[in-house]
Order: structure tokens, then sequence, then C-alpha cells
């Protein structure tokens, strides 16, 4: 099931060059072009405030798009380049490209845990601690996983959860090559008590009398 491609609006602008890209800004406006897909590229604005919330939010260069211009049909996009103030360091300038349905793009996918009430590590009072609540794939533009799930049922307390002991969506592959952590089930608060308690020095009148040094 392909997950939900945002929308991202956008105005088309007809008058290109510096003078015209000053002047959007002046306007609260971002200039930016759209290219690739095999069609001409084509010119446009954007909200700065929009723009400048979205960047904030984070991972705005691995996100893809469903741009939309008055004009034009709809279409994926994934942002290529963000120029940005070399004093202010404030977008001046945005570089978007469209893709096809076949296209392989970098996206971060969220990670959905199940299984949980089948977990015997969870039942015994372990904690799951997610290392990675999302995780980069490659996958194809024109099917987009919503998620990567991770069956829980079966574990203990102690297990490790990695990205190859995952059922991936058929198409996708990990950005990074080796092993790495997804989640992992910690021993509850008070087992790791316990284990501190025992590793407590013991008081000279209990230790037996042949460890004492004299």
């Amino acid at each position: 099931m392909a997950g939900q491609v945002p929308d991202f609006e956008a105005t088309l602008r007809t008058d290109t060059g510096k003078g015209a890209a000053r002047q959007a800004r002046r306007n609260g406006l971002v200039p930016g072009v759209v290219y690739g897909g095999g069609e001409d590229p084509i010119a446009i604005n954007v909200p700065f405030n929009v723009l400048f919330k979205k960047l904030k939010a984070g991972r705005f260069l691995s996100t893809l798009f469903n741009l939309k211009v008055d004009g034009h049909d709809d279409v994926r996009v994934i942002c290529r380049n963000v120029q940005r103030d070399v004093v202010k360091d404030l977008p001046t300038h945005l570089d978007f490209m469209r893709l096809k349905r076949t296209s392989k793009i970098n996206l971060f996918i969220g990670v959905e845990f199940t299984g949980e009430e089948e977990c015997p590590g969870l039942k015994k009072g372990g904690i799951l601690t997610v290392v990675r609540p999302e995780v980069e794939l490659v996958v194809t533009a024109g099917d987009i996983p919503e998620n990567i799930t991770v069956d829980l049922s079966g574990l203990e307390v102690g297990d490790t959860i990695t990205i190859n002991s995952v059922d991936l969506p058929s198409g996708a592959k990990p950005t990074i090559d080796r092993d790495f952590v997804i989640a992992n089930i910690q021993a509850p608060s008070t087992l790791a008590s316990e284990d501190e308690d025992e590793g407590e020095e013991v008081p000279a009148d209990e230790v037996p009398a042949e460890n004492v040094e004299e």
C-alpha cells in the first residue's frame, strides 16, 4: 500500500531572470524551477513561510511531494537543491525534479510494531526501546510503502531487531549496507536494579574469614 504523499502547492512564475526572482522574494515568495520527467522546465514560486516550515521539519530533500501548480497536472517531485543566502542562511531558490512511477528514490519510511500481546519479553515486563522509528530505504516512486512492519511476537528480553530480520516491502532496500539495529527489548528496571544490587560490596563482617587479608 502506497504511503500518503504530501501536497506542495506552488504558483506559475511567468517572468524569469534575476529581476523577477528578486521581486518574488520581496513579495514573500521563493522562486524555483521544476525539471525532468521528459517535459520542459517550468518556473514556479512558493510561499516563503510554507517552505521555511517544511525545511525546519527536516528531511526536506528526502521527502516526495505531490506538486500542484495551476494549469498543470499534479506531478510527483523531489527537491534536489535549496540555494540559501550566504549571510542570512535563508532559502533563495529551489530545484524540483519530476519523477516517473518507475524512478528509484531514497525516502524515510516509518516503522510499525505489531504482536505486542504475543511478545513474551514484554509480558515479563521488558521494555521496547526503539532505536530507529524511521528507516531510509530505496523505493520506487510509484509504489511507496506506508511503513515497514516489525513483528514482536515470540521475542524475549534481550532480543534485538535488526534490518536483516525484517521483511521489507517488495522492491525496497536499505540505503545502509550493514545490518543495523531498529529496536530491542530491554530488561525491566526492577530486574536491572536487582542485578546492580548483586554487584554491591559485601560488608566485612559477612565476608568468610579465609577471604579476609590480615
